[in-house]
């Protein structure tokens, strides 16, 4: 019985552990179906951001952010923190923005776990409702 009961409290640990924001998630263009870029999402100070690790498509690989406005004009798009200031609400992360590389526009961003591998990423502008929603696949580890 202690036994079972001590499998039982690992399984849901790792259950619990596997399921988070955290970690790699490959993006994907909504237009092409193509695999656009790696995104590393990470906590700091008590926020979530999440940076662009890796321009997947090569002719894409050193171009700029040259939409972007402020701090994040004409920075290279492979290292952009393009998610900043998210906080935890129940079983989504809210309160932050999102910036698109490819317009430089900044969009207000939630985002939550659809199953262990798919995040599911929405940015609007005002209301959730007018806005868009993409699905990031986890990079699994090697």
């Amino acid at each position: 019985m202690k036994k079972s009961l001590i499998l039982l409290g690992l399984f849901l640990t790792t259950s619990l552990y596997s399921q988070t924001i955290l970690g790699k998630w490959k993006t994907i263009d909504d237009a092409t179906g193509k695999e656009k870029s790696i995104v590393e999402i990470y906590e700091q100070n008590g926020k979530i951001y999440g940076r662009i690790v890796e321009v997947l498509d090569p002719a894409a690989k050193n171009k700029k952010c040259d939409q972007c406005e402020g701090a994040d004009k004409n920075k290279p798009i492979e290292g952009l923190i393009i998610i900043k200031g998210l906080t935890k609400d129940d079983d989504e992360f809210t309160g932050g923005t999102i910036t698109d590389p490819k317009t430089g526009k900044v969009y207000k961003c939630t985002i939550s776990l659809d199953g262990n591998d798919k995040l599911k990423v929405r940015g609007y502008v005002g209301f959730s409702l007018l806005g868009r929603t993409q699905y990031w696949i986890k990079v699994k580890k090697s």
